[in-house]
């Protein structure tokens, strides 16, 4: 006569845990590629927030590398925006300017950047009929002491 054995009322939770490895794995590579917006290291300086009040500003961004992208609007902050040349920024920014007039130029461009490159830029925007340029920066670190 065979003998009964007891029922297991235990789960094997292994193949779950085995899941959640694999997309932690996932989430852990897509998570860098999920950063949206040019990557501009930015200097410190003390200065007033933009306000999301303000008319959608026209941003020049300029990397590190000095790739130039143009992007219209605080809410699309986060989107990279076009890139441009030299060359073309001109055109672009002037085209901008015509349906818009009065909107805010602003120039973000990181702090590792060439002072020349970012004069040629603040000029080319003037040319196209930018009436003032501003400077984007980070705050400034509180020091305590």
């Amino acid at each position: 006569m065979a003998t009964r054995r007891k029922p297991i009322s235990e789960i094997n939770v292994v193949p779950y845990i085995d899941v959640m490895l694999v997309l932690l794995v996932i989430f852990m590579a897509t998570a860098p590629l999920l950063t949206q917006g040019v990557l501009v290291d930015l200097p410190n300086a003390p200065s007033e927030p933009i306000t999301d009040t303000e008319d959608d500003p026209l941003v020049v961004s300029i990397r590190a590398d000095g790739a130039i992208f143009v992007n219209l609007g605080v809410k699309n902050a986060d989107d990279e925006g076009t890139r441009v040349t030299v060359y073309s920024l001109e055109d672009q920014v002037a085209k901008i300017l015509r349906a818009r007039a009065d909107v805010p130029v602003y120039v973000k461009a990181d702090k590792t950047l060439d002072y020349g490159r970012v004069i040629v830029v603040m000029t080319v925007l003037q040319k196209a009929g930018a009436a003032s340029v501003g400077l984007i920066t980070d705050p400034p670190e509180l020091i305590e002491g």
